[in-house]
């Protein structure tokens, strides 16, 4: 049998990934309508808005029928990539998910992890995952290794490997994103500028990975050999598209987030007090004391 038709998404397996979703859409939706009812810091609408269309992204990668279609092309499965370590994990970030399933959680559960996270192994830990330099490493490597010929053959022929890979981009993509959005309850611990050179190296793998793609003569995955031909693509036509693809989304995507930061760099200030990140809200979580212990995320 074909390895681009061993293990399409079917009905079990896009439940199993549609269930929990819409119970993250659903455990959000009542944190955000509490914390908007109760707190003067609530998340705005176009911020919440993010978080399920964010979810509707993952799903679309992962479960839905478009994810099928990535064993036949290669440029269904850069936009599998593009979705799950993109555009998913920023629209997740920017909705401030923590704070709305914090404002939902139990007074047990709250004081178990403010515990969790008041321990100094706890603490350090947090800080050096959430790092940028690691979080700008993690992302390549995964971007790159993933990208190797055998590896994403062995990817395409394994169901478990398949699903490996992908939760990898996700796990990646939020890595990556985090020290650039700086969800509830960061605490940002280098200057914003440094941001700016982030995302320009950021910009670096991916531009040496969709340059060899798009201008070699040579088609990089003989594994699309055997599938079948959609949309009167050859092979390294699709290879092309695919590469080009990646090079433009990621490009304006990280272009994005510059723009605004740089803008606000630029702006004149009466005080910089807004570099700080606000811990309050609704009376039952974080207080400035924990300041320390919010420092893990």
């Amino acid at each position: 049998m074909s390895p681009h038709h061993q293990f399409e998404p079917g009905s079990k397996s896009s439940l199993l990934l549609t269930l929990p979703l819409l119970i993250a859409a659903a455990w959000y939706l009542r944190g955000w309508i509490h914390l908007r009812s109760t707190s003067a810091s609530s998340v705005p609408t176009w911020r919440a808005g993010g978080f399920f269309v964010g979810l509707f992204l993952v799903w679309t990668a992962s479960g839905s029928p478009l994810a099928s279609y990535d064993h036949d092309l290669l440029t269904v499965h850069m936009i599998q990539h593009l979705l799950l370590m993109t555009f998913a994990p920023a629209l997740l970030l920017m909705s401030e998910p923590l704070k709305a399933f914090w404002n939902t959680m139990p007074q047990f559960a709250q004081r178990t992890f403010k515990a969790a996270l008041g321990r100094p192994l706890v603490y350090r830990l947090g800080r050096i995952v959430t790092n940028p330099t690691l979080c700008w490493i993690v992302s390549a490597l995964t971007l790159i290794v993933w990208h190797i010929p055998t590896l994403f053959t062995i990817a395409m022929r394994s169901r478990i490997w398949h699903t490996v890979e992908l939760a990898m981009f996700f796990g990646a993509g939020v890595l990556f994103w985090w020290p650039v959005v700086q969800p509830w309850p960061s605490v940002r611990t280098s200057p914003r500028w440094s941001i700016l050179v982030y995302l320009f190296l950021a910009t670096l793998p991916c531009d040496i990975l969709s340059g060899f793609l798009v201008f070699s003569d040579r088609v990089a995955y003989p594994v699309y050999f055997s599938a079948p031909r959609m949309f009167g693509f050859s092979v390294l036509e699709d290879q092309q598209c695919a590469a080009a693809l990646m090079w433009t989304c990621v490009t304006l995507v990280y272009l994005l987030p510059a723009a605004i930061i740089s803008t606000k760099l630029l702006a004149p200030r009466a005080s910089h007090e807004s570099e700080s990140v606000d811990l309050q809200f609704s009376g039952s979580v974080l207080s400035p004391n924990d300041s320390k212990s919010a420092g893990v995320l």
